[in-house]
């Protein structure tokens, strides 16, 4: 579905723009500023389809480009948006280059703990992937195995914490080189997201499937800690999109399934500054 051309543009404009981001840095403004500046600055992902990538026409696209731009609107702005490796979105937001992340943030309490996330807009289940020629129904079926994963990932973690001590655990920059190094044979198995099957697919047809689902996670989106006028606008911009249809719209669009059911509440972590 999503092209190897993709993935690289992907790749090389998450780590390259990365490195340049301080030319067009944005300052850790408020969200009245951002409305006189004129233009939002948006932490994204880059090579994470159909969440986050750059298309063949250069533009970044996706489920997240989709509601970044709706939210861009309910400010009255532009949306500038930044192309970032996974290990680089907290820093680029709490470092003030970018204002705000819509970048498949999985909601850990870790994570809680450097950033502050709004009410849950997304969900994703995160599984092993493997050849299926490979016999991998439960985890002590992979003992021993390579696996690899995007560091610093959900899927780093829900794996590290399953297997990480009968398997070696590899990790790669983000989602593309950790794919690249399945088929590869870099690695036997990956951990993923509910799309890997698609881009494997895309890589290799009909040689790769999903073994073992390991969780649900949901994705917020991330703003500076303790910064209320990011967080009750993005909270309320989440809300009417929920209720107007828009956010089911773009669900459908993108990953063909229907809006699914949020929690209330996640234990240790906030979806609202106090």
């Amino acid at each position: 579905m999503y092209s190897n051309r993709r993935q690289f543009l992907g790749m090389a404009l998450a780590t390259a723009a990365f490195a340049t981001v301080g030319a067009a840095a944005a300052s850790a403004a408020t969200v009245e500023e951002i409305k006189a500046k004129g233009t939002i600055v948006v932490g994204i992902q880059g090579d994470n389809a159909p969440w986050g990538f750059v298309n063949t026409s250069g533009k970044q696209d996706g489920f997240d480009a989709d509601v970044a731009t709706l939210f861009a609107k309910e400010l009255g702005v532009k949306v500038q948006f930044q192309p970032l490796a996974v290990a680089n979105r907290i820093p680029a937001l709490t470092t003030g280059k970018v204002d705000i992340l819509f970048a498949t943030m999985a909601m850990t309490e870790e994570r809680a703990k450097s950033i502050q996330y709004s009410k849950p807009y997304a969900a994703n289940t995160i599984s092993l992937y493997a050849a299926k020629a490979d016999t991998a129904k439960t985890p002590a079926d992979v003992a021993g195995w390579e696996i690899g994963v995007p560091k610093s990932s959900s899927q780093d973690k829900a794996i590290t914490d399953a297997m990480g001590s009968t398997a070696t655990i590899r990790r790669f920059d983000d989602d593309a080189a950790t794919i690249q190094a399945l088929v590869s044979g870099q690695v036997k198995a990956v951990g993923g997201n509910m799309f890997y099957g698609q881009r494997l697919d895309a890589a290799s047809a009909g040689t790769y499937e999903r073994k073992i689902d390991f969780l649900t996670t949901y994705n917020g989106v991330g703003t500076r800690l303790g910064e209320k006028d990011w967080n009750e606008a993005v909270n309320a911009f989440l809300d009417k999109i929920k209720a107007n249809g828009e956010l089911a719209a773009i669900t459908k669009k993108w990953m063909n399934i229907d809006l699914p059911t949020f929690p209330e509440s996640i234990p240790n972590i906030p979806f609202t500054v106090k």
